[in-house]
């Protein structure tokens, strides 16, 4: 009998030691806070750009051809230097055309001469002939006479036109002031007019940045080009193809005159001036245009930001409790963003930990060194 009350106790103690760890398992303890890093939100002054990809273009350029044939005499300028309006480049053979335009002269000279002798026959004539002097056959001789010199004079004169063209011709002068390039002749060169390029001459001061836009963006940018904006205006920068920031500034010259219905971008033209032509055609280059949304804005730590299914939340620290709050981002600035919606400046939100908070967790909070500089 001693020994069934024995176990029964046994028993029982098993039980009660079962009994108080199922208890102990199922009860939950009290959540711990959790340390994070804040910073308070308020507006800033944001300048930012939206960068396109451009090519340097001259706003002149033409093909240098002669217009006479001949044998290259004469080269007058450096390759790869500037040249000025009325330079003399390059020189055709001109004794053909020098000779061709002296005769044309001596034709012209001639035939004022021949208009004056048979001019001075048909005054005669016309005065005999109010006198019944002379037969009325005679008269109509000389005035046909006087018609056909004329005529030749004209004709002389064309010829001494064309002449003299070509002469002119025969020495090539730079059309504008520009850079000319390397020459595809040398001395002694038989040239084909119209067909044999000599050489390319490209204006570069001031000079074009051309750059595609999105058709989305076109009413932007007719705004900008109304607009009065100045050399030293920062609406438009250049960024060179070693990062290096162009030290001038540009202005809206041209917006193309359609939308390529293929691509839904148009054209866009910026001149700036190129004093120490460091812009070259062909270059490429990025044009920085500045963003509309630049100015006063609440800028808040790009890390604050958490994303969930393409939304954007932020967690908002009030008595020591976060609460996730849904907000629309804008423009990206270095490390931070530009908050659009769902803060109205004032709040204190989190910085560093996001990824231990759910909404309503509760936290103990440190000022981030950028809040405290500020």
């Amino acid at each position: 009998m001693s020994r069934i009350s024995c176990l029964i106790k046994y028993f029982a103690l098993i039980a009660g030691l079962l009994s108080c760890s199922g208890n102990g398992e199922t009860k939950k303890p009290g959540e711990s806070a959790t340390p994070v890093t804040v910073t308070l939100v308020h507006q800033e002054r944001a300048v930012f750009y939206n960068s396109y990809p451009a090519n340097i273009v001259a706003l002149k350029e033409v093909e240098v051809r002669g217009q006479v044939s001949g044998v290259i005499t004469g080269i007058y300028f450096m390759e790869g230097k500037e040249v000025h309006s009325g330079d003399k480049l390059y020189e055709i053979d001109r004794r053909k055309y020098q000779a061709a335009f002296e005769e044309a002269q001596s034709n012209v000279k001639i035939a004022e001469d021949n208009l004056e002798k048979v001019q001075r026959d048909a005054n005669r004539y016309t005065d005999l002939a109010k006198q019944d002097a002379i037969a009325e056959q005679l008269l109509d001789h000389a005035l046909t006479d006087l018609k056909n010199a004329r005529q030749q004079l004209n004709a002389a004169n064309s010829e001494l036109t064309k002449a003299k063209t070509d002469f002119e011709y025969s020495l090539i002068k730079a059309p504008f002031d520009g850079t000319i390039g390397f020459s595809n002749v040398k001395l002694g060169a038989l040239i084909t007019p119209g067909q044999t390029l000599l050489n390319v001459i490209s204006s570069d001061n001031p000079i074009g940045v051309d750059f595609e836009i999105t058709e989305n963006e076109l009413g932007r940018f007719q705004h900008l080009d109304n607009a009065l904006i100045s050399n030293n205006d920062s609406t438009f920068r250049i960024t060179l193809p070693n990062n290096a920031i162009y030290p001038y500034s540009g202005k809206i010259s041209v917006i193309d005159r359609a939308v390529d219905p293929q691509t839904g971008s148009i054209r866009v033209r910026i001149t700036v001036v190129n004093n120490d032509k460091i812009l070259k055609p062909g270059m490429s280059c990025k044009v920085m245009v500045l963003n509309d949304n630049s100015g006063q804005q609440l800028l808040v730590p790009f890390k604050a930001v958490l994303e969930q299914l393409g939304e954007y939340f932020v967690f908002v620290v009030k008595e020591n409790k976060v609460s996730q709050l849904k907000i629309s981002l804008g423009p990206r600035v270095l490390s931070d963003v530009i908050v659009l919606k769902g803060l109205e400046g004032g709040e204190t939100i989190v910085v560093d930990g996001i990824q231990k908070l759910h909404d309503g967790s509760p936290v103990t909070t440190e000022t981030s060194q950028k809040s405290r500089l500020k």
